[in-house]
């Protein structure tokens, strides 16, 4: 699928204001499947699983704020108001159970969607959640330069300063040296994440380093307690959050399941798309 293609299939629903682009697709009459985005990208990044989990699932992505298609308010990133988004596109869509499949800066929202709902608090009818390479413990997550400069005093300088080659450059140093993104695959990811100026905020969007930080036990805690219904598919190759974290999360949820695509990088969805889905449809399906 191309860009236009991914563009053309947006719907859109307004959340406090704000226009939120969205996409569905799969099996409408199967069980939701909620697939929530990472930094700096969008949910242009589950398009190679799109078709596989859609033969299994009903699946439901949008772009959270700030990122892709979305509308980009000046402030107010934080990981509980995407949840928020999140939890809103699913009353919008009159979705009550569901599983989801978080990746990056969504393993956050991942958490707080599992302590919300071990709290009462929302996502009622979250069911399974299977996570992918991203901070949850902020022990383990290894920042990359950008990262250390956007969320520093100079962090309005990333906008200023990224480039499509400078993006291209620091986009691929995540990769697996042996699933390294082609230039029409960066023009893609840079495309959106430039769309309406995107890239100037990088340094809001980073807001999520210190929420993790401040809501470590709590997070942290939701996983333990959820272990029976949460897995862990990891690129071993991810220099910020490989297979030092895939470790941590065998130590600090043993029950739990895991997965480990020795391979790949920080975008296993993008690098081993078929692996990832084929691994996920696996956990997701009913024991019979």
């Amino acid at each position: 699928m191309d860009t236009q293609t991914w563009r053309a299939r947006a719907n859109y629903f307004e959340f406090k204001g704000y226009r939120i682009a969205y996409w569905t697709g799969g099996d409408r009459t199967a069980r939701p499947l909620l697939l929530v985005h990472g930094f700096p990208t969008c949910a242009w990044d589950w398009v190679p699983v799109w078709e596989t989990l859609g033969a299994e699932h009903h699946l439901i992505a949008c772009d959270m704020l700030g990122f892709g298609l979305s509308d980009k308010p000046r402030s107010g990133y934080t990981i509980h108001r995407q949840t928020h988004v999140q939890e809103a596109l699913l009353a919008h869509l009159g979705v009550g159970e569901f599983d989801a499949l978080v990746h990056d800066y969504g393993v956050s929202v991942g958490q707080e969607l599992l302590a919300r709902q071990q709290e009462g608090a929302g996502a009622s009818g979250l069911g399974q959640m299977i996570f992918l390479n991203g901070g949850i413990f902020p022990d383990q997550h290894r920042p990359r330069p950008i990262q250390k400069l956007g969320v520093s005093p100079l962090g309005f300088l990333v906008g200023l300063l990224m480039s499509p080659k400078s993006f291209g450059k620091s986009f691929s140093e995540v990769f697996g040296p042996e699933t390294q993104p082609s230039e029409a695959e960066l023009d893609a990811f840079w495309e959106f994440i430039s769309h309406n100026g995107g890239n100037r905020i990088t340094h809001k969007l980073l807001h999520y380093i210190a929420d993790r930080v401040e809501h470590k036990e709590r997070w942290e805690a939701a996983l333990v307690r959820a272990q029976d219904r949460i897995g862990l598919i990891n690129g071993a190759l991810d220099p910020v959050s490989g297979k030092h974290a895939y470790d941590m999360w065998r130590e600090v949820v043993p029950k739990a399941r895991h997965h480990l695509i020795e391979t790949v990088g920080h975008y296993p969805q993008v690098e081993a798309p078929y692996e990832v889905a084929a691994k996920a449809l696996d956990w997701l399906t009913p024991a019979v």
